[in-house]
């Protein structure tokens, strides 16, 4: 049925479990599994990204994010994730492309937008590990959004520092260090700036510590060329949740307020 299919999809996406354990449980073949899961896997990653206080509405592309934050004054706050996958046979061309010069392992890099709550808003721009974080986003054409929308702000990290120096009204990246001969009062006052941009970007973060709960996003062990359509539909299914918990919390401030009013 297809109400099972979806569930063992959602059980893979959760646990990573084997599909020869679930196909034991639901008295299948393994076969009959894996194709559940390549045929509800792609309906979940073109869903899209939930927006807060809106339901129904999607965000799919980085056109969508802009839009909705030119429109809505949202800040928002970018980072990007890597996750460890399976290496490349070997003598097969391009196999040091996926070799990451930060983890100095095999991993493919994923771009993902929040708000100041921490709420995906996006997530995408997947690419193999030796790439930059940065030209992974201009490739997808950030800079072409950032002309576009000039009243969009955005936070970023050092790793996105060409993007801070070509759009300095609108992406905000960490102060520099400053030298080592100025005065301690500026040394004190960069610490401080320092520690407030964080403070404002570690949202993002949080975002992305979210969708490594879930075990493929901890260490991938399937195909690479499923990764990208993995991960985008568990930054989905993130993003819905939060969505649900912000409805709740609306509904139950209403129901507070309500009460207080009527007594």
């Amino acid at each position: 049925m297809f109400t099972d299919r979806v569930l063992v999809t959602l059980v893979v996406l959760r646990f990573q479990l084997p599909h020869v354990a679930l196909a034991e449980l639901y008295g299948v073949d393994r076969t009959t599994v894996t194709r559940a899961v390549h045929e509800i896997r792609p309906l979940l990653a073109t869903r899209g990204f939930a927006v807060p206080d809106r339901p129904g509405v999607r965000l799919r592309t980085l056109a969508d994010v802009f839009g909705y934050a030119a429109a809505e004054g949202v800040r928002l706050r970018i980072d990007g994730t890597e996750v460890q996958v399976r290496r490349p046979a070997a003598h097969r061309p391009g196999r040091r492309v996926f070799v990451s010069g930060k983890r100095r392992q095999n991993t493919v890099k994923t771009n993902t937008i929040s708000d100041g709550q921490g709420r995906t808003l996006w997530s995408g721009a997947d690419r193999p590990g030796r790439m930059h974080d940065q030209t992974a986003l201009r490739t997808d054409g950030i800079a072409e959004h950032l002309r576009l929308h000039p009243d969009v702000t955005v936070e970023v990290d050092e790793g996105y520092r060409g993007l801070a120096n070509e759009f300095p009204h609108q992406v905000s990246a960490p102060p520099r260090k400053p030298m080592e001969d100025v005065p301690e009062g500026k040394k004190l006052a960069w610490r401080e700036a320092r520690r407030r941009q964080s403070s404002r970007r570690i949202c993002v973060e949080h975002a992305n510590a979210e969708h490594k709960q879930w075990r493929p996003l901890q260490r991938y062990i399937g195909r690479r060329e499923h990764y990208a359509e993995t991960h985008q539909t568990v930054a989905g299914l993130v993003s819905d949740r939060a969505a649900r918990r912000a409805t709740v919390r609306r509904a139950s401030t209403e129901i507070v307020l309500a009460r207080q009013t009527a007594g």
